[in-house]
Formats: C-alpha cells, sequence, structure tokens
C-alpha cells in the first residue's frame, strides 16, 4: 500500500501577523523581518516544495481532505471556545489564549489542518493507505481543550483520535511527540485515559516553563499512561535515538497501540532558533526507521505522522524529506547539506555518556510503578 500525503495550500496562507516570541517586542527590541512570525509557512511549503523538486512527491499518494466539522471539533473542545474563535476569525483575527495570533479566516484554516490530521489517521485506520504525513498548519500540540497556545489553535491529533474512535477505527492509540517542545496539550486532553498512551521527547525547560516533569504520568485511569522524557539541552543524534529505544519501544510493546501517531517536530534540529538541541535530518530519519519498526510489530504498520513544529526554513524541508522517504520505502533522497558539518558538531564520547546516563536513569523510573502527579 501507499504512502499518503495529506497537504493544502490553504494552510500555508494561516497569517499570524507580527509575534515575536524569542524578545518582546518594544522598546529597544525591533519587530522581527518578515512579518515576525516564527512559525512561518516558509518550513512547510519549503518541504512540500523539496518533494515535488526531487521526485519523491511521485512515490506518494498526494491527497487533501475537507475541515473538521463542528462535531469532530467539539469532542475536543468546548462549544463557548469555538463559538468565540470564529466570531474573532469572522472579525479579522487577532490572538485567543497564549501565543496564538491568527488573521481572517483563521477558525477555517485550523479546521482544515485539524482535517488533514482527520484524514490522514481514518485512511491509514481503514487500511486504504499503510502510513501517512499530515502536513497540518497551524499545529496543534500545546492546544489545551480550552485553551489555546503556543502557535496551536485546535489539538489536531486529539480531533483525529476522537473522530478514529467515534467511527470505530482505532481503540489503543499511542500518540509518541518528538518535536522539542513539550506536547501539553495532547498530554492535558488523554491525562486521566487509559486508550490513548502519550509520550513526550523534548528539550527541558523550553516551552512550556512549567510542564513536562518526568514525575507527570496521569491520573486517576490514566496513570501511568503518560511519559515525559525531558532532555537536556545538546543532547544529539544518539541522545535521541538511545531514548527511543530504551523508554519508547518498551512503552510502545506493553502498551501493544492499534495504531500509532507521530507529533513531528522538526525543531530538535540544530539550526532551529527555537531549541538548543543538536538532531539532524538522519536524527529524524533513523527514529522514523525505529518506530516504523515498532508499529510494523504491533499495529500491522499503522502510522500516522502528523507535522507540529520546526522554525528553519532551510534546514526543515531535509529533515521531513528524509522522514517521508523512509516512510515510503523511497529510493529518492535529497543529501542533508550538513550532514558533515553536524556529525563533528555532535557531543563529545564523555558528554554523551552523560546523557546516556540520564537516559537509562529515566528508563529505570519508568519501569517502577507510577506515582500520581
Amino acid at each position: 500500500m501507499a504512502t499518503g500525503f495529506f497537504f493544502d495550500e490553504r494552510c500555508f496562507w494561516h497569517s499570524g501577523g507580527n509575534y515575536a516570541l524569542t524578545l518582546p517586542v518594544g522598546d529597544l527590541v525591533q519587530p522581527l523581518a518578515a512579518g515576525g512570525l516564527p512559525e512561518s509557512p516558509e518550513t512547510k511549503r519549503r518541504l512540500k516544495n523539496l518533494l515535488d523538486v526531487s521526485g519523491l512527491s511521485a512515490d506518494l499518494d498526494l491527497r487533501s481532505a475537507t475541515s473538521a466539522d463542528r462535531t469532530a471539533l467539539e469532542r475536543v473542545h468546548p462549544a463557548s471556545l469555538l463559538d468565540r474563535f470564529q466570531e474573532m476569525s469572522d472579525a479579522g483575527g487577532g490572538e485567543i489564549g497564549l501565543r496564538t495570533p491568527f488573521g481572517k479566516g483563521g477558525y477555517e484554516i485550523a479546521a482544515l489542518s485539524a482535517g488533514l490530521a482527520t484524514e490522514a489517521v481514518r485512511a491509514v485506520a481503514t487500511g486504504d493507505l499503510q502510513n501517512a504525513y499530515a502536513l497540518s498548519r497551524p499545529p496543534g500540540h500545546h492546544c489545551l481543550p480550552d485553551w489555546p497556545n503556543g502557535f496551536c489553535l485546535l489539538a489536531n491529533i486529539a480531533i483525529a483520535i476522537e473522530a478514529a474512535k467515534a467511527e470505530g477505527l482505532a481503540h489503543r492509540v499511542a500518540v509518541l511527540d518528538w518535536d522539542v517542545h513539550h506536547g501539553n496539550g495532547t498530554e492535558a486532553i488523554f491525562y486521566d485515559r487509559d486508550d490513548v498512551l502519550t509520550l513526550s521527547l523534548h528539550q527541558e525547560r523550553n516551552y512550556p516553563l512549567d510542564t513536562g516533569d518526568l514525575e507527570h504520568r496521569g491520573t486517576d485511569v490514566g496513570l501511568g499512561y503518560n511519559i515525559n522524557v525531558p532532555l537536556p539541552p545538546g543532547a544529539g543524534h544518539n541522545s535521541y535515538l538511545h531514548a527511543i529505544e530504551k523508554i519508547v519501544l518498551p512503552a510502545l510493546a506493553d502498551f501493544k497501540p492499534d495504531m500509532i501517531i507521530v507529533a513531528c517536530g522538526f525543531d530538535a534540529s540544530a539550526f532551529d532558533p527555537l531549541s538548543r538541541m543538536l538532531a539532524t535530518a538522519d536524527t529524524f530519519r533513523q527514529m522514523t526507521k525505529q518506530v516504523m519498526a515498532a508499529a510494523e510489530d504491533l499495529c500491522d504498520g499503522k502510522l500516522v505522522l502528523v507535522h507540529e513544529g520546526g522554525y528553519s526554513e532551510a534546514y526543515v524541508p531535509f529533515c521531513g524529506h528524509a522522514v517521508i522517504e523512509e516512510l515510503a520505502g523511497s529510493s529518492i533522497t535529497a543529501p542533508d547539506p550538513m550532514a558533515a558539518s553536524l556529525a563533528i558538531r555532535q557531543p563529545n564520547p564523555r558528554v554523551e555518556a552523560f546523557y546516556a546516563t540520564l537516559i537509562d536513569e529515566m528508563a529505570d523510573f519508568f519501569a517502577k510503578p507510577p506515582q500520581s502527579g
């Protein structure tokens, strides 16, 4: 079966206005160039451009989708939030929640972004596609049920999961979030449930500053079904693969999902302006390979990746291309122009051994019965 690639030009037209995350604009801080929006359409558009220019698009089943409807949205978000979002969108946009600016029509574009994720999950769950990648924008993993947050206006992955459950297409779903920022929204939505396993690999104390702790394991019947892996700044290629092997794969094997969804952010790359990690395009390729093997063993290969963050216009396309090459089993490549340089910049053996020890300690922690947090 084919690998699906879900995208829509309208998602690139989402506008957040002039907004600076790294420093507050004002006084002696000038507005950023190009409108000042770190969550730029260019990273995603250039990924699609690279797929077309390399020829990899020809190896994919290219699809769009309809917007997630109100019924689908209300399975996750309260009607009061959706009404306010729609009203603000119709009136020209604004900011709802925290760090979530949007322009006129933002509601419709966010619903379309959620629809791309939903249709990708549906197509894989029904066996129409072997696996899929949804180039969703705006992203979703920071969005709480009643509080949009961190560029995320709707909880794309949660909406897709609830739609699949409502249609009887999925019962136990594992969500692996390797965006460099903690997947606090997805965590919050499923924190007290045992039918969705949430795992987040993120840079410790990056964003949000007050979530993502190791000890936060879930509550009520969801205790033990939330796993946070906070990695220190500078963790490189081998640390990410070690964390997948020692923590993620055993957790997936214990949970036995009937589908795996990856919140696929590329902001752990060495060139990202909003992180301090050293992941490479090959890091994302190898993590994809690891998770594909787990999906093959556990759920007949049912795997969906939904695009989240990643803010380097130059480098995100190469990370995404590497991931999608693996998904499709394609021989068409886009060689990483920075591979040699990034290999030299990886942590030295002593530092790498320190990171490995931290990850092993976390693996031991997760092997023990969880305590509520």
